[in-house]
């Protein structure tokens, strides 16, 4: 059901383990939801793939930073959160997804231990209740201080509990992120109100056999059934009510909402399980997908820019 588990390190584990049980900032402190101009164009860069670590709300956090091979230290270039899921590390999403490939800066974010021993991102009933909102806006804050990051592109992405919280901050972060995906997304209540600033493009990538988060929902875990989550983005950003489907492959049938203020988009594969879809294996899966949901979601991505930037 979870796939293949990888062990996580013993001072990640030390690091996490000292960071789970600290109290939440208060809801929105320091919390930066409007483009940030970027101050790090010039600025030598680290070597292609590097641990980071990044002070937020008085803890120590980290993340795995990558650069694309193409990268210029003054051109500005899109930059991808990746988070993952709960159980998981940073080192887990990165090996999974490969988004390394994608023509951008990739920061792949490390949860805290939550309540059951295992790390995770707010807006799950076993979160630590850190502020990871605080945390993105910090993380993203020291990148663009240290890199050549281009304000107006500045996306979110995650499986599972990194999904949901993608969510969230397409809630919470919309002033500054331009486009939000998820893939077998954990969309619990804790998530909070979504109230964004403006429309945000969102995707979201689902099999109908996810027994972890199922498409259905479930009630014993609280979890809305993804049609109703879609619905309610749907409404959020001026869409029509009723989506138009289609069948882009057998077994995959694609949602797009039409006249939206920012884009609506879902797949939803018949027969996956809580899987990051691949069409070779993965760690989730010894068995292909029907489709990649990396390039599907580097795709979305690059076809939406933060509406209203200025220059950096």
């Amino acid at each position: 059901m979870f796939g293949r588990r990888v062990a996580i390190p013993a001072a990640v584990l030390m690091l996490l383990t000292v960071v789970a049980g600290q109290p939440a900032s208060a809801a929105h402190r320091g919390v930066v939801d409007r483009p940030v101009p970027t101050t790090g164009c010039g600025t030598k860069a680290p070597a292609a793939t590097t641990t980071q670590t990044v002070v937020s709300g008085g803890i120590t956090r980290t993340y795995l930073l990558h650069l694309p091979s193409g990268y210029h230290r003054w051109t500005p270039t899109p930059v991808v959160l990746a988070f993952h899921g709960r159980t998981r590390t940073s080192e887990y999403q990165r090996e999974l997804t490969r988004m390394d490939r994608l023509d951008a800066i990739v920061a792949y974010p490390q949860g805290t231990i939550g309540n059951d021993g295992e790390p995770s991102f707010q807006g799950a009933p076993y979160s630590s209740g850190v502020d990871d909102v605080l945390f993105t806006s910090d993380l993203l804050n020291q990148l663009q201080r240290r890199l050549c990051v281009d304000p107006a592109r500045i996306y979110v992405s995650g499986k599972s509990n990194g999904g949901g919280f993608a969510g969230v901050l397409a809630c919470r972060l919309s002033g500054r992120i331009a486009a939000s995906a998820q893939v077998s997304g954990a969309f619990y209540p804790q998530g909070g109100v979504c109230e964004p600033r403006r429309p945000v493009p969102v995707l979201e990538i689902h099999g109908s056999a996810d027994t972890t988060i199922p498409y259905d929902g479930s009630t014993a875990k609280s979890l809305p059934p993804i049609p109703t989550w879609l619905a309610g983005w749907a409404s959020r950003n001026g869409c029509a009510a009723t989506p138009v489907t289609s069948t882009p492959i057998a077994t995959v049938t694609r949602y797009t909402w039409k006249h939206c203020a920012a884009a609506v988009e879902h797949l939803r594969i018949d027969g996956l399980g809580h899987d990051w879809p691949s069409t070779t294996p993965n760690l989730d899966s010894d068995v292909p997908s029907v489709l990649d949901a990396t390039p599907i979601i580097w795709r979305f991505f690059r076809a939406h820019r933060l509406n209203g930037h200025h220059a950096r």
